[in-house]
């Protein structure tokens, strides 16, 4: 009997309907104890035809967890997920692959989420049982905790429920519910009790509730439902927990005096920076200097090829020193390169040259590319920044879009006591600049260093700063676990608290399993920045952990056992980019970047099978396009084109591209039946200032060869012999460098 095919998703599933298959239950269980969240997501699901089916489950979840479980349960048969290192998975899921079958993967999905996904066949009137567990550590920003539960069952289910339970020893000072589920039309569907140091929450949404609220329809529910809370906080050592020979340290005292501060914002101002990204930017920091305090000083940089000062010095923020300085921040215009190196270089010699006791000194960098004027090499850039700022204030990198390369920002903020963060290119971008501005407003303490007599193996006990509404967790083991004489205090610029002693008795195991996650989470941060040897010893480490505790990191995989007879899948975790596990046809590439005259080509690849791309685009500077788009009845119309400084002329089978000295064609072809675009470069300009794929390797894309390969760069194409190599040797730096996400 023939099986036919459904789409399910839990948590932010995606789900092909039919009438006759059931989500008849569907539960999120949530568990917070002391910050660390464990969720378990349980679906139960009918097959209610008469032949079998396969069943693709979807779920969404935070970027920040770890998947540790994952079960079906099968005609009282369970099939258990094995977290495995990759390479002893990369086997399994190369075969399947290479066979054309569809490999499971953990995938980004937008900002906050990453999406499981797996499938099962169910056969005739039999049920399925699926059910997920992940944990997460919560981090507290500007005074509260976030909890993110994204519910898109895409059928309304009869038995749908989502329970939080929150366990906070030192006590719960407020509790709220947000999100788009919680609406008025869902209103009576929330169920919020908070007592002392216990809360729960309930949303039980009716049939009906889930077809009419706001983000509802006869597919069901579409939304969030976020969990905010904080909890009581104390003047002295905060909440330490110690449980099975292990302690968890939250310390975030209340009531502790600002510090002033020295801040520089360093804005990329070049060509890729236009429009609304300018505007957006614009925008953010004039808000931010509203916020700035009388007794703060500042500076302003802007910068593309070039550095432009609004002062050269630090300035205090003065209501005429403001004024000025958004007048400033208001006339910031998109222009030319990207010369990152002597722009963090000039912020941080004015941060150095205005040394003030009593003080905290903040360095913010913002930008959209990647280096492509004056020194361009990544680890060149780094050095010169570690030793320009030597330890003495942190950096801070904010990543606006997806064509910055976000690794070399994370590893130059990390090597500087600072964050790296992505701004998502959207609406409320500018919000984004000025949320993460919040965070960082209010310095309360600096060079703060966590001691614990006693402890050992201990997690990040060095921090150069603490800021209002942040929290600084530590987590360690206690020598022979002995309480008596463990003994921790902590130790700031002219402040130091006194030792305390806190007992806590938890859930056995829970507080291992928060130490074995952060310090998981540092190690991979730590593995970032070596090399070598000690690259490897970390990555060791990491693994080691993983394994233990059963985690799906980026060093290992989970293996989902399916009955016999159907293929086992492997499911990764992405890196930030969100593109790992994808294969090639999935992916938009920077073609040829032109940079003195902000000519940009993108392509987006059709399939691996054809070869060649769908979609190839030519932006010129900030608000002209041209776009070349093939179908398979598509036939090419012979004429001219001209977009600023671009002349396009099409012919029959082929597009003309001509910008300044540079010369490129862009050919039709035609395998199996099916159309392509192959885009050539035919004369490089004589300036050597090109980037992307054809810039950087002039040729014809010929680096996805097998053992033989047509030369697509002529019509009709040639057959060559070629020996394999892989395209990151063939163009000397990661292929997922060239990666873009926008076509």
């Amino acid at each position: 009997m023939g099986r036919a095919v459904v789409q399910l998703t839990l948590v932010g599933l995606l789900l092909a309907l039919a009438d006759d298959w059931d989500i008849y239950s569907f539960h999120i269980n949530s568990t917070v104890t002391g910050r660390y969240a464990t969720t378990v997501i349980t679906s139960r699901v009918a097959n209610r035809m008469n032949e079998s089916k396969e069943i693709e489950f979807h779920v969404q979840i935070p970027k920040n967890a770890f998947i540790s479980k994952f079960r079906m349960f099968i005609d009282g048969q369970v099939y258990d997920g094995v977290v495995k290192t990759k390479e002893q998975a990369q086997q399994q899921y190369t075969q399947a692959v290479s066979r054309g079958e569809s490999a499971g993967i953990v995938s980004s999905v937008g900002r906050t989420m990453e999406e499981f996904k797996t499938s099962v066949t169910v056969a005739a009137h039999k049920k399925v049982t699926f059910e997920l567990t992940y944990e997460e550590l919560l981090k507290r920003t500007r005074g509260k905790y976030e909890l993110q539960i994204h519910t898109r069952p895409m059928q309304p289910v009869k038995d749908f429920k989502v329970d939080v339970y929150i366990y906070e020893k030192a006590g719960i000072s407020f509790i709220d519910v947000k999100g788009g589920l919680s609406t008025k039309a869902l209103a009576n569907a929330i169920t919020k009790t908070h007592a002392d140091n216990k809360a729960w929450v309930y949303f039980y949404p009716t049939v009906d509730q889930q077809k009419t609220c706001d983000s509802c329809g006869e597919q069901g529910m579409n939304g969030d439902l976020v969990i905010v809370y904080d909890v009581n906080r104390d003047t002295g050592l905060g909440d330490i927990k110690t449980s099975d020979g292990y302690f968890v340290h939250h310390f975030a005292p209340s009531s502790l005096p600002r510090i002033p501060k020295n801040i520089v914002f360093i804005i990329d101002q070049s060509g890729s920076m236009s429009g609304r990204k300018m505007e957006q930017t614009r925008i953010a920091l004039v808000h931010i200097l509203n916020d700035l305090a009388g007794d703060d000083f500042f500076g302003i940089i802007s910068f593309d090829s070039e550095i432009f000062h609004w002062k050269r010095e630090l300035v205090q923020a003065t209501s005429v020193n403001l004024e000025g300085a958004k007048e400033f921040a208001r006339n910031i215009k998109d222009r030319g390169a990207t010369d990152i190196n002597a722009a963090v270089l000039e912020g941080a010699r004015m941060l150095n040259a205005h040394p003030r006791e009593g003080s905290a000194s903040i360095l913010i960098l913002l930008t959209d590319g990647d280096p492509t004027s004056g020194v361009t090499n990544f680890e060149i850039i780094q050095s010169n920044v570690r030793r320009a700022i030597a330890g003495k204030f942190p950096l801070y990198c904010l990543g606006f879009g997806f064509d910055v390369k976000f690794e070399f920002l994370e590893k130059m903020s990390l090597e500087n006591n600072g964050v790296a963060r992505r701004i998502y290119e959207d609406s409320d971008a500018d919000v984004q600049l000025k949320g993460f501005y919040e965070e960082v407003a209010t310095p309360l303490l600096t060079d703060v260093t966590m001691i614990y007599l006693g402890g050992t193996n201990l997690t990040q006990t060095n921090f150069s700063q603490y800021y209002n509404g942040s929290e600084i967790v530590v987590a360690g083991e206690i020598m022979d676990n002995d309480i008596e004489t463990f003994s921790p205090q902590v130790v700031a610029i002219s402040v130091r608290i006194s030792p305390q002693k806190h007992k806590i008795n938890l859930t056995v195991g829970l507080l291992q399993r928060v130490w074995a996650y952060l310090t998981v989470k540092q190690l991979l941060e730590k593995e970032l920045l070596l090399s070598g040897a000690e690259k490897e010893k970390v990555k060791k480490e990491v693994l080691e952990l993983s394994l233990k505790y059963s985690f799906v990191t980026p060093l290992t995989s989970m293996v989902v056992t399916k009955p016999e007879g159907e293929k086992t899948q492997v499911l990764h975790k992405p890196a930030d980019i969100g593109y790992e596990g994808k294969d090639l046809s999935l992916r938009s590439f920077r073609l040829f970047i032109l940079t003195f005259i902000l000519l940009y080509m993108n392509g987006e690849l059709d399939s691996v099978t054809n070869g060649g791309f769908k979609t190839i685009v030519i932006h010129v500077r900030s608000d002209q396009h041209v776009e070349f788009l093939m179908t398979q009845t598509q036939k090419l119309i012979p004429g001219y084109v001209m977009v600023s400084s671009v002349t396009v002329i099409k012919r029959d089978k082929e597009i003309d591209i001509a910008a300044e000295d540079i010369r490129g064609v862009i050919l039709v072809h035609e395998k199996d039946g099916n159309k392509f675009l192959w885009p050539v470069i035919r004369q490089m300009p004589s300036a050597n200032n090109t980037e992307g794929i054809l810039g950087e390797y002039f040729n014809s894309l010929t680096f996805f060869c097998s053992s033989s390969a047509d030369d697509y760069s002529v019509l009709p194409p040639v057959e060559l012999s070629c020996w394999l190599v892989s395209p990151d040797h063939a163009l000397q730096r990661p292929l997922q460098d060239f990666i873009s996400a926008q076509i």
